[in-house]
């Protein structure tokens, strides 16, 4: 089975410093790989350059097999790479059923790119795709900045599953949110195969890791310095290459 997506030898420079050194990383298709490490070990600059906000100074990106570059955000989307950012993945100011389709907007009468929304349309198909992540709000028309932590992180992985995301990037979920919407966005990964998207889940929180991969991969200073099936390994055993 070829994975679903492949780095090869990643670098990455900023002014000077070599945030990724030959980074090297496989996730097959329907795994749940969760990655960890301290802050500056090179986490996010892995994820921004699989969700077309970098590009990579050498090495490789191949989806299913085939070398690829994602030139954007937009690039990866299309390409089913759906990145949830801890703070930024929802308009607070504007509706689920408008944050569910923001950049892929229904329209009704059209003319060509120009035309009205198709408002009924985002609002049925937003609220079942909350129902199919188990996520009952009151309307779709609420305003995503009156939903708690919790909901926001909901609504955000409702919109990738809805849209047939293959790899959906979750970048720190559970940060900030209370016991019960932990557990709840913990659940929400737990469902990601149900669902048949691959997730890569990153956490500082190993015992959430361990709750809801089936596989971890540390990061140190650039590089990956641990890579195991969860079955086979233990947060002690991770700890000691942090």
């Amino acid at each position: 089975m070829e994975p679903i997506i492949e780095c090869v030898g990643i670098e990455k420079w900023y002014h000077g410093v070599h945030a990724l050194k030959a980074v090297s990383i496989k996730i097959m298709p329907g795994e749940v790989v969760g990655l960890v490490g301290d802050n500056g070990a090179g986490k996010s600059t892995l994820i921004k350059i699989l969700s077309g906000v970098h590009p990579p100074d050498a090495g490789q990106i191949k989806l299913d097999g085939k070398p690829i570059r994602i030139r954007s955000p937009k690039a990866a989307m299309k390409l089913g790479i759906e990145t949830i950012y801890q703070y930024n993945s929802m308009v607070p100011t504007m509706s689920i059923a408008r944050n569910m389709f923001l950049g892929r907007e229904p329209l009704g009468l059209h003319l060509g790119d120009i035309g009205i929304l198709d408002k009924r349309r985002m609002a049925r198909e937003s609220v079942s795709a909350l129902a199919n992540v188990d996520l009952h709000l009151r309307s779709p028309d609420a305003i995503v900045g009156e939903l708690s932590g919790g909901q926001r992180q909901g609504v955000a992985i409702a919109r990738a599953m809805h849209f047939k995301s293959r790899l959906l990037i979750l970048d720190e979920p559970t940060n900030h949110l209370s016991v019960k919407e932990t557990t709840k966005v913990i659940n929400f990964v737990q469902d990601l195969k149900k669902q048949g998207v691959t997730g890569l889940f990153v956490s500082h929180n190993m015992q959430h890791i361990f709750q809801s991969c089936d596989r971890v991969v540390a990061m140190s200073r650039g590089e990956i310095v641990f890579d195991s099936p969860i079955a086979d390994t233990s947060i002690d055993a991770l700890a000691q290459f942090m």
